[in-house]
């Protein structure tokens, strides 16, 4: 019996000192959420409070300027002329005058075809002529002594109509045989086959040794002008009243060709024309540039892009594109307040030129626009301007981190 009361009593002690511990791990616990809670909250060494400081933005100045109205499109170059050259008449081609590829001038030799059938021709034309003028030298001198002797009444009237006849008959016999002649020479000069152009010869398409036809199709070789050169591109039928204004104002509009890239210019040239018909399948219409391609950066059938400037937007307000904004409240900018607060100024942008936009309504020349930064901004939040590099914007010293740490520690 008395074992079991002292059982019981050891039971009781282990449960209540079971409670104690339980009672007091509940108390440490407390206190440390309670000190976690309550502890003050410190910005990392060298930073700020982001709850309280400033935050650091890049600014940029709102200032006059100019704009570039600009056009882009894809466009192919296209030469002024490109020529077939082909034999005008049929013979063996005996010399080639040109390599492949060379810059030739109009007038030059390109090919030689036999002449010698043509020279032969051409003596017995001359022959048949120098004959035929014979006899209406003979025929000539008849007629003055009929017409002699009809005066004088010693012969009839007849003979004389009939030796007219005769000389008038052999005056067109005389006119048919310069003709022969004449084309006879005309096919000698057909041997020689010169250039009809400045340009480009490609590859030949016959050689040495070959009869050429009149009707080959290949021909002998193409060529191609390429000084000056055009680029035909196509534009939006919306844009089309503007560039015709300027046109029809005789305004001169620059073209500039880029690579495919846009990252090298090739060459500028000018507007010279546009189609009389829009693409009804495209809603676009073809305009033509003209470029003098000194140099032989274009090249036909290439294809280009084209940026056609319309027109230059003086005395415009200007900012970068990257202070623009888009929100609920539409196209807005961070403007930057002189107690350095920032507010969302709703703006209207106009055109815009690479990393340049101008602004039509909302901001005043000399205004600050936050440039980066602006993710994190709201409605009058306080701001600390910096420049591209990060540090502080002139006029501000750097932060001193011990400074802050020991203010910190007295607080």
């Amino acid at each position: 019996m008395l074992l079991t009361h002292r059982a019981a009593g050891w039971r009781r002690k282990s449960t209540w000192r079971a409670a104690v511990w339980i009672v007091l791990a509940l108390v440490v616990a407390g206190g440390i959420a309670f000190w976690i809670a309550t502890r003050p909250t410190t910005a990392p060494r060298g930073g700020r409070s982001a709850a309280t400081g400033p935050m650091p933005v890049v600014a940029a100045t709102a200032e006059p300027g100019s704009i570039d109205i600009t056009v882009n499109a894809l466009g192919t170059v296209t030469p002024l002329a490109t020529v077939t050259v082909k034999a005008q008449i049929a013979g063996r081609l005996m010399r080639i005058a040109f390599t492949e590829g060379q810059m030739v001038h109009r007038g030059d030799l390109l090919a030689q075809i036999d002449s010698r059938p043509f020279e032969f021709t051409l003596a017995q034309m001359q022959g048949q002529l120098a004959r035929d003028q014979a006899l209406l030298r003979t025929a000539e001198l008849d007629l003055n002594r009929f017409q002699t002797l009809l005066k004088q009444d010693s012969i009839a009237r007849q003979q004389v109509d009939t030796q007219e006849s005769l000389v008038r008959q052999l005056r067109g016999t005389v006119q048919s045989d310069q003709a022969m002649v004449d084309n006879a020479k005309l096919n000698i000069e057909y041997t020689q086959i010169v250039s009809p152009l400045d340009g480009r010869v490609g590859l030949r398409q016959v050689d040495e040794g070959n009869y050429v036809q009149l009707n080959d199709p290949t021909g002998i070789v193409v060529i191609t002008q390429l000084q000056p050169i055009t680029v035909l591109f196509a534009v939006p039928e919306d844009q089309l009243p503007v560039i015709m204004s300027r046109l029809r104002g005789g305004a001169t509009l620059a073209v500039t060709a880029w690579d495919r890239a846009r990252k090298n210019k090739l060459a500028e040239g000018t507007l010279v024309a546009a189609d009389n018909v829009i693409d009804t399948t495209t809603g676009t219409v073809r305009l033509r540039a003209r470029f003098d391609n000194q140099n032989g950066e274009l090249y036909p059938n290439q294809f280009v892009n084209v940026q056609l400037l319309v027109d230059t937007l003086q005395n415009a307000i200007v900012i970068p594109t990257a202070a623009v904004q888009r929100g609920a409240p539409g196209t807005f900018v961070y403007a930057i307040k002189p107690d350095e607060t920032v507010t969302a100024r709703p703006v209207q942008l106009g055109p815009a030129q690479g990393e340049r936009t101008s602004v039509q309504s909302g901001l005043q020349p000399g205004e600050k626009v936050v440039v980066d930064g602006a993710d994190k901004l709201r409605e009058g939040a306080k701001v600390s301007v910096r420049d591209a590099t990060g540090a502080a914007a002139a006029g501000a010293a750097p932060a001193d981190p011990q400074a802050q740490r020991r203010r910190r520690n007295t607080q």
